[in-house]
């Protein structure tokens, strides 16, 4: 395996430069030499709305069945055994990984023995998916230029996570055997309205403050539909003080961790009941989920990454304690108060790609070289220009390039020599 190296790294520039809908057979033909294989799935968070199923060599693979193997997966610990795909039971070699802001993604291959693959082999895999997932999400974000211009990510995110909720519901009631055909097709329609206006509504919206007992009533009547045909039972626990007020974004995270991780804990199978449980104290609220299922949610999988990623906004954290045969519990802790330092400048409002583009700005390069250098297109270019225009509060580049030469620990982190 000592020339694999090489070969990975060369082989995976034929990735990066490989179209969207040629990057996993490019993949596929990198990896046939490292784990011989017959067929790759790619599960990607980078989506607006819902995440990336892509598929190659093999057919009929579920969304649920994805679902159901990234609770097990580890980031970066890749992970092996028989896993049933496309309704077939195969050997699977699944890779979980969360590159710096993306939401992650999992690779599973489909081998073509029995044996795990070796670990310098499985290492490779890792690197080589984290880099694909890195640059899916680079390429996805510069796609589309207005794609960036919706809601905030945290909405975003609490869209998908109204969506998975309604799907699974769906999926309970279409599945339940305590339902005819007449019934299923009736309560589908009754759960699929709401969820479809709440969307295009744009999902939940700020009201400043909300009791406790209101927030938790109404993520509680949610659950209710989540779990009422799952055969199981939801306990629920209201806050000890009811009308104690809540920030809107301490509410609504709340809401969407809970959910997330009901959504994760079903996806092990085999619980008869979950347990949800609210505590408002002096400056935060904690939120405790507990099931007694078969306890093999990983601490650090994809899916409870991203639950601690939206934890992490208003500076709270998030514990993952699974013991298996016992069950799962999930506690986060929000915090009430401001986390976030404020910009002490109009530069620090920029996130990282804006900076790029503002260095380019500063050195006096108009967008076709611009483009060039970040190997972005033109109009994302100019999609990030007119943000920096108004970020910075200027109507030109000029004053933009002016105001970058003349504050010197951006200009140091820009890598640009004061005037």
């Amino acid at each position: 395996m000592a020339e694999s190296w090489p070969a990975a790294l060369t082989a995976a520039l034929r990735v990066l430069r490989a179209p969207l809908d040629g990057v996993l057979p490019e993949l596929s033909a990198v990896l046939s030499g490292l784990v011989p294989h017959e067929g790759l799935v790619l599960f990607t968070g980078d989506c607006l709305l819902m995440s990336a199923l892509l598929t190659h060599g093999i057919d009929g693979v579920s969304a649920d069945e994805v679902s159901r193997l990234v609770p097990l997966v580890a980031v970066n610990r890749p992970w092996f055994g028989p896993f049933t795909l496309a309704g077939v039971e195969r050997p699977v070699l699944a890779v979980a990984v969360k590159p710096p802001k993306t939401t992650g993604g999992m690779l599973a291959v489909v081998t073509t023995g029995s044996l795990p693959p070796d670990p310098e082999a499985r290492e490779i895999v890792t690197k080589l998916v984290e880099l694909t997932t890195a640059h899916l999400a680079d390429r996805v974000s510069d796609a589309e230029p207005h794609a960036v211009t919706g809601p905030p990510l945290t909405a975003v995110e609490d869209l998908a996570d109204a969506y998975a909720t309604t799907l699974t519901s769906l999926l309970g009631v279409l599945r339940s055997r305590r339902l005819d055909d007449a019934a299923a097709r009736r309560i589908a329609i009754e759960l699929a309205v709401p969820a479809l206006l709440e969307t295009r509504a744009g999902g939940e919206r700020d009201l400043g403050e909300e009791a406790a007992g209101r927030a938790f009533d109404v993520l509680a009547e949610k659950l209710s539909l989540l779990t009422r045909y799952h055969d199981l039972t939801l306990e629920l626990a209201r806050p000890d003080q009811p009308g104690r007020p809540l920030p809107c974004e301490v509410a609504r995270a709340a809401r969407s961790v809970v959910r997330g991780a009901v959504l994760a804990m079903l996806q092990q199978g085999g619980l008869s009941r979950i347990r949800l449980a609210w505590e408002v104290e002096d400056s935060l609220l904690r939120v405790t989920v507990r099931d007694d299922g078969p306890g093999s949610l990983v601490a650090d999988a994809l899916s409870v990454h991203r639950l601690r990623d939206r934890v992490a906004v208003l500076g709270g954290t998030l514990a993952v304690d699974a013991v298996p045969g016992w069950g799962t519990a999930i506690t986060a802790v929000l915090p009430f108060g401001p986390v976030r330092p404020q910009p002490q400048g109009p530069l620090d409002a920029l996130n990282p790609r804006e900076r790029d583009v503002l260095e380019q700005l500063a050195h006096g390069h108009r967008n076709r070289v611009i483009a060039t250098r970040l190997s972005i297109s033109e109009n994302t270019v100019k999609f990030h220009v007119a943000n920096i225009l108004s970020k910075l509060g200027v109507s030109s580049r000029g004053e933009a390039a002016a105001l970058a030469h003349g504050r010197t620990p951006m200009t140091a982190a820009l890598g640009v020599t004061p005037r």
